[in-house]
């Protein structure tokens, strides 16, 4: 699709400088294209989102009868307290929706299945 392209042209394609597009082009002649896929992305990596959730999981990990209704902001004031890190309400629930999901417990897999099998029978 960008075939016979200049460096300049793609570059105003996707909004970077000509010198980016010089160093993908290099990769991908001594690398192919999994050159550019193995490129890290920049920036600082999310130390605050990873704090947040290492104090957040736990709290939520427990059974609802056994805990308060966590509400972003009872998180942000509980990762606060126990972490020291002040997190913005839009970024823990971004760091909330990102994270792997949890294994469903085992009680909780069980009244699934009970369920599921009450619909069978209906």
């Amino acid at each position: 699709m960008m075939a016979g392209w200049t460096s300049g042209r793609i570059a105003e394609a996707f909004g970077v400088r000509e010198d980016t597009v010089r160093l993908w082009r290099s990769d991908v002649m001594m690398g192919g294209i999994e050159a550019l896929k193995a490129i890290a992305a920049p920036g600082l990596a999310p130390a605050k989102s990873e704090a947040a959730l290492r104090v957040a999981m736990p709290l939520l990990d427990a059974q609802v009868a056994d805990r308060p209704n966590r509400t972003i902001p009872r998180l942000r004031a509980e990762i606060e307290a126990r972490a020291g890190v002040s997190i913005s309400r839009s970024q823990l629930s971004n760091a909330l929706r990102k994270k792997p999901p949890l294994a469903a417990s085992a009680a909780h897999a069980s009244k699934i299945k009970r369920s599921s099998d009450l619909v069978a029978h209906l």
